[in-house]
């Protein structure tokens, strides 16, 4: 392990910066209750907002990943959670030649043709440079800030604090245990690049051809494990296209649709962080007039640190899931959650969980053009059903939520805002359907193998049983 892995003296300073912001409010929860004070979750919640505002990196990621999962935190936690921004501020050039040079040794900068040593974006794990080969092929270089793993280990034991601080204000409606697993897994996954770049190219082989979704290619060569060069990808953020016709709305919709379930129902695996963004739009050319913008075709579908690769057996509860919800059909239902790794559910927490299974596949079991949510803003996508779950969850949990929920959720709700956001109309019924029409659990199987393999990756990477 390198001095920069997992140095000491980076995770003693985080674990004091977000232990002392994190404790502090616990221990105000923890006085409160010896004192017999009436708790507050409103003012508590946005203590920990603030206490948490100030902090970049991981924790940030994880804590609006919390905010969409009912019961995971208080609501009043999750609203305030929800607002933080995870943009950390970039490094400067002499701090990027020192990270470049001890990835790629001190002749680094020869091995491309240009280098932008001012970054074009910042996230809460690395930041994107543009460069290009010496070919002159332009690239995006995500580099990875300093001491993130120290980050991560610093953080994931702080959220056990924070987990704790829930189960403080009263009987929490969840078990937390497995979700920690999870986003563990997944944030140190995140760190590795050499791992994000299967991924990439995962993807880059499912829609290899494909008109409307576009995937960049990794370039090995000038990449390290926490360093990613990739063929750029021009584009307009998605954004800028609110206000253009439903047409073309409705045309970026049907892209993203097919960019996030395709994949899951063709070859277990997901998008996990369909943040705004993660994609930009690609135009015909010539289309956009001076200062405007022009005829959309499709999708950029960029960062690929947060896939979530399923066993099949997964998959095929998904799908037993929205059969049984649209064939009424409870004993299928109580199959699909037990394939997803629920256990020892009574009649109170499958009416809960079928609360949010018919909000998550509402759109899909209704066969008519609309949009995802009618009626509903984006920031208050899945309040109100959330709600209704932490009732009874609170009233009649804990209920243990298997690890492999806990993306396949974040990225539906992600989706769904997505959509909100354009404020398309399709009929999302047929498009479900006609994504799953043939599936077949054993060719999903043999085509998630034979993929997996092309790549460099292996079933084992599924974490579980590809049957």
């Amino acid at each position: 392990m390198s001095n920069e892995d997992n140095r000491f003296s980076a995770r003693a300073a985080r674990y004091a910066r977000v232990g002392g912001n994190v404790g502090m409010v616990a221990a105000r929860v923890a006085t409160g209750k010896l004192l017999g004070r009436e708790l507050d979750n409103t003012s508590d919640a946005a203590a920990l907002a603030a206490a948490l505002g100030g902090l970049k990196g991981p924790l940030m990621k994880v804590a609006q990943l919390l905010s969409t999962i009912p019961e995971a935190l208080p609501p009043e936690y999750a609203r305030e959670l929800a607002q933080l921004q995870s943009n950390a501020p970039p490094m400067g050039p002499g701090f990027v030649r020192r990270r470049m040079t001890a990835e790629l040794g001190p002749d680094w900068a020869a091995r491309f043709g240009s280098f932008e040593e001012a970054s074009t974006a910042s996230a809460s794990l690395g930041q994107v440079h543009r460069a290009t080969t010496r070919q002159g092929l332009p690239l995006a270089v995500k580099l990875q800030y300093p001491d993130m793993q120290s980050a991560v280990e610093a953080d994931l034991n702080q959220l056990r604090v924070i987990f704790g601080l829930h189960a403080r204000m009263g009987s929490a409606g969840v078990d937390t245990r497995q979700m920690l697993e999870e986003i563990g897994d997944r944030l140190r996954e995140e760190l590795d690049y050499e791992m994000e770049a299967k991924h990439m190219a995962l993807y880059g082989l499912i829609f290899a051809g494909d008109a409307h979704v576009r995937v960049p290619a990794p370039e090995a060569a000038l990449s390290t494990k926490r360093l990613l060069s990739m063929t750029w990808l021009s584009g307009r953020p998605l954004l800028d296209y609110k206000g253009a016709p439903l047409e073309d709305r409705n045309r970026l919709a049907d892209a993203m649709y097919r960019a996030w379930w395709y994949p899951v129902t063709h070859y277990g695996v997901i998008h996990g962080d369909p943040h705004l963004g993660n994609y930009t739009v690609f135009e015909e050319p010539g289309s956009a007039p001076s200062g405007g913008i022009g005829r959309p075709i499709g999708i950029n579908l960029l960062d690929f640190g947060c896939v979530r690769k399923f066993p099949v057996a997964f998959v095929q509860g998904v799908v037993d899931l929205y059969r049984g919800l649209e064939r009424g059909d409870r004993a299928l239902l109580v199959h699909a959650y037990e394939t997803w790794g629920f256990k020892g559910l009574s009649d109170e927490l499958i009416d809960a969980l079928t609360i949010w299974a018919r909000f998550i596949y509402g759109p899909l079991l209704d066969d008519r053009e609309r949009t995802i949510a009618d009626g509903t803003q984006p920031g208050e996508y899945g309040r109100r059903q959330a709600f209704e779950v932490h009732q009874i969850l609170k009233a009649k949990g804990p209920v243990t939520i298997p690890r492999e929920f806990v993306f396949m959720d974040r990225a539906a709700i992600g989706l769904g805002g997505v959509f909100l956001h354009l404020d398309a109309r399709r009929n999302w019924y047929r498009l479900f359907n006609e994504t799953i029409e043939d599936f077949d659990r054993v060719t999903v199987a043999a085509r998630q193998r034979t993929a997996f393999e092309k790549v460099g990756l292996t079933v084992g990477d599924t974490s579980g049983q590809i049957f």
